[in-house]
């Protein structure tokens, strides 16, 4: 239940003003200093709105709505506002294979140019010249199996995650379906278009749409009523605005995109795409919590969700990214060159002080959401904004002090 506040006041009496504000019914200073420490960036202009949730295994335990939903509007946010939330798709498409896996449908181990003939003539990037666009192919050692799809290592990279990629331009009569590979698969991780390919196979083995799928298999049964691709036009008004930091370099003031994108998708992917709310997002969080169900409706086994948050990358780690475009700054993870992959999370492998356990799970949008799931304390987080770039210096420091609130709230509760 939420509580609409025109201001909130810190332990020393001084009142911060709101642009907007809904918060936890909550009372207890852990809850009041989310308030504050949420309320307080977007006063200051830090970002222009935001939704966050903590929810335990039972519960949603906090949540708080500041600031706008459109900066050119100043339409206020609310609590069940949709959100682009991008590659938290992923997680998402993650799960709907290993429902496939688990029906004995699809082998974790088998190249997944079994299923999907598209992907047999597969090419490695041997060389590139960047200033003439030249470049050598070769076959890969191995073809890339289904495990290394969910786990980023397959070769595959984004335009962002790859100058390679980013400059690549076919020669007339060559097609790459699903992009030429930059390394060898199981070589090495790279944040890629991977989960792409997660939801082909998804398609192909089922025979449903992603959207279709999903929304039986998943959405449905979870009451994830307001997760979708195609957002209905009752309720597009709910949507936020795309926004991003104004200039060549994406550095300046926050400002709208333009165009806007519409309702609808035309083709939905697995790796991105999917429009959510926190509240939706947060029972996706307690159905892992709970080893796969949620509200006795089980969705994965609960061996299933141990297996996707185990290390599936082996001695391989998850490194920092240099960003080759600017609707993403640089960026690290929570332990650069320690963390690892499972099948559709990252996995903090360390303690991270006054915040996550090891062996908790995470990611984000490139908008600015991000999620994590602790397992070891039975909490998770979702922290939604709604601009570019990804990995804002601001907007990592809202996230950084939520997820810290978010402990605090957690240890106060016990």
């Amino acid at each position: 239940m939420n509580r609409t506040t025109a201001n909130l006041a810190c332990t020393t009496g001084v009142a911060i003003a709101m642009l907007t504000g809904t918060a936890s019914a909550q009372n207890s200073p852990a809850s009041a200093a989310i308030d504050l420490s949420l309320g307080g960036a977007v006063e200051r202009k830090d970002v222009p709105g935001v939704v966050a949730l903590v929810t335990n295994r039972e519960r949603v335990l906090y949540q708080g709505t500041f600031g706008v939903a459109d900066v050119a509007t100043a339409r206020p946010l609310k609590p069940d506002a949709l959100f682009r939330i991008a590659s938290m798709t992923k997680p998402v498409t993650s799960v709907a294979l290993m429902q496939l896996v688990e029906q004995g449908k699809i082998g974790l181990d088998d190249p997944a140019e079994k299923y999907l003939p598209e992907l047999a003539n597969l090419k490695v990037v041997e060389s590139f010249d960047a200033a003439t666009g030249d470049y050598k192919l070769r076959a890969p050692a191995k073809p890339p199996t289904v495990r290394q799809f969910l786990t980023h290592t397959s070769g595959l990279g984004y335009g962002f995650t790859s100058a390679t990629l980013r400059d690549f331009k076919p020669r007339a009569g060559e097609t790459f379906p699903f992009g030429p590979l930059v390394f060898d698969p199981g070589e090495r991780w790279l944040y890629s278009t991977s989960t792409d390919v997660v939801g082909r196979l998804v398609e192909v083995i089922s025979g449903q749409k992603l959207e279709d799928y999903f929304r039986e298999h998943i959405f449905a049964p979870l009451k994830m009523n307001d997760t979708f691709y195609n957002v209905p036009e009752a309720k597009g008004p709910r949507l936020v605005a795309q926004q991003q930091r104004a200039g060549a370099r994406m550095d300046g003031d926050i400002i709208l995109q333009s165009p806007q994108l519409g309702l609808t998708i035309a083709a939905p992917i697995g790796g991105g795409g999917l429009a959510s709310t926190a509240e939706d997002y947060g029972r996706f969080m307690r159905m892992i919590l709970n080893g796969g169900a949620l509200d006795g409706a089980r969705v994965v086994k609960p061996e299933t969700v141990a297996l996707m948050s185990q290390n599936q990358i082996g001695a391989v780690s998850v490194t920092a990214l240099k960003s080759a475009l600017p609707r993403s700054a640089d960026f690290t993870f929570i332990a650069d060159g320690l963390d690892k992959w499972g099948l559709g999370f990252l996995i903090t492998v360390d303690q991270v002080s006054g915040k996550r356990s090891p062996g908790s799970l995470s990611w984000g949008g490139i908008n600015n959401t991000y999620f994590w799931i602790d397992p070891a304390r039975g909490m998770a987080g979702v922290i939604m904004m709604q601009y570019l770039p990804f990995a804002d210096a601001k907007a990592l420091a809202v996230y950084d002090a939520f997820e810290r609130g978010a402990y605090q709230l957690v240890s106060a509760e016990r």
